[in-house]
């Protein structure tokens, strides 16, 4: 009888199918991150809708005014009452530790516009007094002024968010942002774009400029000055 013997793969087969799967892992890589991406963004947006409703149903209880002062953080007034997680206050892109505490260390992702708490009372306006609610954004993801996308802020005392001009600066509460991280400074799609709630309680998925350069219809344009983009500045200033 014929002995039969099992062939084994040479050097050179080995090695192109090692190259064949380096080829297709190198186009699956970026689709899967891409893919990751597009579903953390997604998250984004689910927390920033359940904070905006959170936030109508405090107004409806507080005839129209909207949480928070410059002493009173707003997110302690929509939890637990109107929010009972935390972690609704955590974006996904923030990689810090998630906490239930709602203390100091409790990890806020999200800011509130500092503007709708003006001089010299310093407290929350009432919404019907924004003079273009779909326009004027109210909550928005606060970062730190670091290169990659982080957040600083924390449960105690809270953050605020008030871009003043294409990317440059950012005022806000202790724990919260001291300035705006260069553009592009979103928090996904490659840092170019960036969600919103408005005044009206829509969701947006904005656009945050690559450079310095003036675009039209930007997450941080707060001027009037550019022909496309009338309403800038009512962007981030109430009235």
């Amino acid at each position: 009888m014929q002995k039969r013997c099992a062939r084994g793969f040479t050097l050179l087969e080995l090695l192109i199918v090692i190259a064949v799967v380096a080829i297709l892992a190198s186009i699956a890589y970026p689709v899967f991150i891409g893919a990751q991406e597009r579903a953390k963004a997604t998250k984004d947006m689910s927390n920033l809708r359940q904070i905006g409703i959170a936030t109508q149903l405090y107004m409806n209880d507080n005839d129209g005014v909207l949480p928070g002062s410059t002493t009173v953080p707003w997110m302690s007034q929509l939890h637990p009452k109107y929010l009972s997680s935390w972690n609704i206050f955590q974006s996904p892109f923030d990689i810090r530790a998630p906490s239930e505490l709602g203390n100091a260390t409790t990890p806020i992702s999200y800011g509130i516009n500092a503007n709708i708490y003006p001089p010299p009372n310093n407290t929350a306006i009432s919404a019907d007094k924004i003079t273009k609610p779909t326009i004027f954004i109210l909550f928005a993801p606060a970062q730190a002024a670091t290169a990659t996308v982080t957040f600083q802020g924390t449960a105690a005392p809270g953050v605020t968010v008030l871009v003043l001009g294409k990317g440059a600066t950012a005022t806000s509460t202790p724990g919260g942002t001291t300035a705006a991280p260069p553009p592009p400074s979103g928090t996904h799609s490659n840092r170019t774009r960036i969600n919103a709630l408005f005044a009206d309680l829509h969701l947006e998925n904005m656009t945050w400029p690559g450079s310095a350069a003036a675009v039209s219809t930007t997450f941080t344009n707060n001027a009037a000055a550019l022909p496309a983009d009338p309403d800038g500045y009512f962007r981030w200033n109430p009235f």
